[in-house]
C-alpha cells in the first residue's frame, strides 16, 4: 500500500518512511495508554457499583471522573500516537506527554479520597 492512500493522511503523507521498529514501539505506547483508559473506566464503573462509606454524591463524581479520565485517554492516546509517527517521519523531536501529570494527578486525588473517606 502506497504511502499516499494509508489514513490519516496527515500523518503517512508527511516525511518520510522511518524504521519499522520506531513505529512498532509507537504502537505499543499507543496501545500502553489504551489498556490504562480500559482500566480507568473500569475503576469508574467499579467505584459506582461497590457501596463505600464515601458520601453518595461524592462517590458517584469520583466514578465520573475516572470514567472522564478513561476517554480522555483513549482520545489523547490516538494523537500521541499520531504526533509521535509523524515527527518520526519527519525526523523532529518526539512530543512531549503532557496528559500524563493530568491523568496522574486525577488517580492520586480519586485514591486519596477512597482511602481517606471510604474505609
Amino acid at each position: 500500500m502506497r504511502a499516499g492512500h494509508r489514513w490519516p493522511h496527515w500523518v503517512y503523507g508527511a516525511g518520510q518512511e522511518p524504521d519499522y521498529r520506531f513505529s512498532f514501539a509507537n504502537e505499543r505506547t499507543f496501545l500502553a495508554w489504551i489498556r490504562t483508559s480500559l482500566a480507568l473506566l473500569a475503576g469508574g464503573v467499579a467505584l459506582d457499583t461497590i457501596d463505600l462509606s464515601i458520601p453518595p454524591v461524592l462517590q458517584e463524581n469520583l466514578a465520573r471522573l475516572l470514567a472522564a479520565l478513561g476517554l480522555l485517554c483513549a482520545l489523547a492516546s490516538w494523537i500521541r500516537w499520531a504526533r509521535a509517527e509523524r515527527a518520526m517521519r519527519r525526523l523532529k523531536p518526539l512530543p512531549a506527554a503532557g496528559i500524563s501529570a493530568l491523568v496522574s494527578g486525577a488517580v492520586v486525588v480519586t485514591a486519596l479520597a477512597v482511602l481517606i473517606l471510604g474505609f
